[in-house]
C-alpha cells in the first residue's frame, strides 16, 4: 500500500510537523501537529498513534527528518511531503 491509499483510506495517523504558528494556518483534516524540535522530547506519544505514522511539513523537508528519526525507533513511518499534498490525497478519496 502507498500513502495516497493510507490516507484515502484513513488508515494511519497524520502527523504534522511544521510550528504550531504555520499549522494554524492551514493543515489537513484530522492531523496532529507536534512540531519537529519537539519529537524527540513527546516519541512516547507515537506509541498511542494507529501506523502507519504518516509525517508532513510544507514542503517534505522536516517531515523526512522526522520519518527517519521515527523509522530509528521503530515505527512504520512514511514522509507524504507538503500537507497539501494530503489534503489533496483527502479529497480524492471523498
Amino acid at each position: 500500500m502507498n500513502i495516497e491509499q493510507f490516507i484515502a483510506e484513513k488508515k494511519g495517523t497524520i502527523v504534522d510537523v511544521r510550528s504550531v504558528e504555520e499549522f494554524n494556518g492551514g493543515n489537513a483534516p484530522g492531523s496532529i501537529n507536534i512540531p519537529l524540535q519537539e519529537i524527540p522530547q513527546r516519541v512516547n506519544e507515537f506509541q498511542n498513534f494507529q501506523e502507519p505514522i504518516i509525517v508532513c511539513c510544507a514542503s517534505g523537508m522536516r517531515s523526512g527528518q522526522a520519518q527517519q528519526f521515527l523509522s530509528s525507533k521503530g515505527y512504520e513511518c512514511y514522509n507524504a511531503g507538503s500537507w497539501v499534498n494530503v489534503r489533496q490525497y483527502q479529497s480524492q478519496a471523498i
